[in-house]
């Protein structure tokens, strides 16, 4: 007899604990996308809860981990919380401003490097399209890049609440392992980061590949020349939370970092390596401060005409209401207009259900292979972690609505070889090929970082997005 249940199924008088990948999703009944902080504070009060970038929570739903969620409250239609704004003395980052909004911003590139490079370093284009800075601390896990970067800029977060807003310092924000001081019924606004023209920082990470890695060790280093205590350091994956040290030269901080340092032993890395690792990773820090090289990343790939640009809340469907359930999703699919319920369902899902674009695959459902790579208003996304609310009233692009030299290239060259992880591919080598029309093998490699081939055909693959260039 076999019984299924949420956890656990019964096999006889068996009680076997299920994989996540095993359990049934948790589908939410209702997606909501407020228009206003005040809107979505009410929600929140009411016990939704927010997302964004979805590029976590997303996952949690569909591993069943968050059952008690009921209500998505979609943050991204609220158009202050998507903006950088600068004065003289600061550069406010709204609470769904991006990983590529960041790496693009020329105030970040000149005074926030350190922030550009750990931005750089998540995930994959796709998920840098969508994911937040404010989500990557929220969910406050200590292998998270952005922590140890907005540590050494001094940055203060903003959370706004029933009993008005709040300035906490980053350093005071996390109260342990994955937990922070904001509560359910409150919402980050914005991080504000303070400008110092007399310091600079650098950030490193060393990981097992070179994208799509979680940090063995990260780490961000500032200097600030004729200070008392010139270095300051952030270390992440080397304790519960991020830590930090200081020291007046190179010996010192490193002997600061080992002694606030302490690593566990995981499938990522044995404790005693990422000590190791640590002090190379300071050394090199410190020395390209004292000289002064600090490389910038290429700007975006992937993006809206090559440039990360908010998510566009003007774009709303006859069918949008804003600040109230959504019940019809309504998305300029391929050129045609399709309407379907499910508005919590993923976009992957409600693609293949209600728009029959079967050629959008899921091969992880967590955003790690980039099968289910499509183009939502401009921007390559990993729709596994879309909510198909955020698509209401967007323009998405499938592989079936593909018209390009990149396809038959792909046939010449014997880049399909399985075949399901094409679509994705293709998805994401237009895109590049739209942004750089003669891409050098390194921008290839970039640009395809969010795709995986089960088969091994990089080789192949990348031969035919330079054949369609050429």
């Amino acid at each position: 007899m076999l019984d299924l249940g949420t956890d656990t199924i019964r096999i006889g008088m068996a009680q076997v604990q299920l994989h996540h990948v095993q359990r049934p999703p948790n589908r939410p009944t209702e997606y909501v996308a407020p228009t206003t902080i005040e809107g979505a504070l009410s929600l929140l009060a009411g016990g939704g809860r927010p997302v964004a970038g979805g590029t976590d929570l997303m996952v949690e739903l569909d591993r069943g981990a968050r059952p008690e969620v009921a209500t998505l409250v979609d943050l991204t239609r609220i158009p202050e919380l998507g903006e950088i704004t600068e004065t003289d003395t600061e550069i406010r980052l709204g609470a769904t401003v991006t990983h590529n909004q960041v790496i693009s911003s020329a105030r970040c590139r000149q005074h926030a490097a350190v922030l550009v490079q750990a931005c750089a370093e998540i995930g994959s284009p796709q998920l840098r399209n969508r994911a937040t800075v404010a989500g990557n601390i929220v969910t406050a896990s200590p292998a998270n890049d952005t922590i140890p970067a907005l540590m050494v800029l001094d940055a203060v977060v903003e959370i706004a609440g029933s009993n008005g807003r709040r300035m906490v310092p980053i350093s005071e924000f996390f109260t342990g392992f994955r937990s922070t001081v904001v509560d359910a019924t409150e919402l980050i606004t914005s991080i504000i980061i303070p400008t110092n023209p007399h310091r600079r920082a650098v950030f490193v990470k060393a990981g097992l590949r070179k994208a799509q890695a979680i940090s063995i060790v990260d780490l961000a280093v500032s200097y600030q020349p004729g200070a008392e205590v010139p270095f300051r350091c952030a270390i992440g994956s080397v304790a519960a939370t991020v830590v930090t040290a200081t020291g007046t030269d190179i010996d010192s901080l490193v002997a600061a970092a080992r002694a606030v340092a302490t690593p566990i032993d995981d499938v990522r890395a044995p404790a005693e390596y990422r000590l190791t690792v640590l002090d190379t990773m300071i050394r090199r820090a410190v020395e390209a401060l004292e000289d002064n090289t600090i490389p910038l990343p290429q700007p975006p790939l992937l993006s809206p005409g090559g440039v990360a640009a908010a998510p566009n809340p003007s774009a709303e469907a006859e069918t949008f209401q804003a600040d109230s359930p959504i019940d019809e999703v309504q998305v300029m699919v391929n050129g045609y207009t399709v309407r379907g319920p499910a508005p919590t369902l993923t976009l992957l899902d409600w693609l293949r259900e209600y728009a029959g674009t079967k050629g959008v695959k899921e091969g992880c459902a967590e955003g790690e292979c980039g099968a289910c790579t499509v183009e939502l208003d401009g921007a390559a996304v990993m729709s596994c972690l879309v909510p198909a609310g955020r698509a209401d009233g967007a323009t998405v692009t499938t592989v079936e609505g593909l018209d390009h030299d990149l396809q038959a290239a792909f046939v010449r060259t014997g880049a399909v070889q399985c075949g399901f992880c094409t679509p994705g591919f293709l998805m994401s080598g237009v895109k590049l090929l739209e942004e750089v029309p003669n891409p050098t093998q390194s921008e290839i490699e970039a640009g395809l970082a969010g795709n995986l081939c089960r088969c091994t055909g990089y080789n192949a693959i990348c031969a035919a997005v330079m054949e369609a260039a050429r």
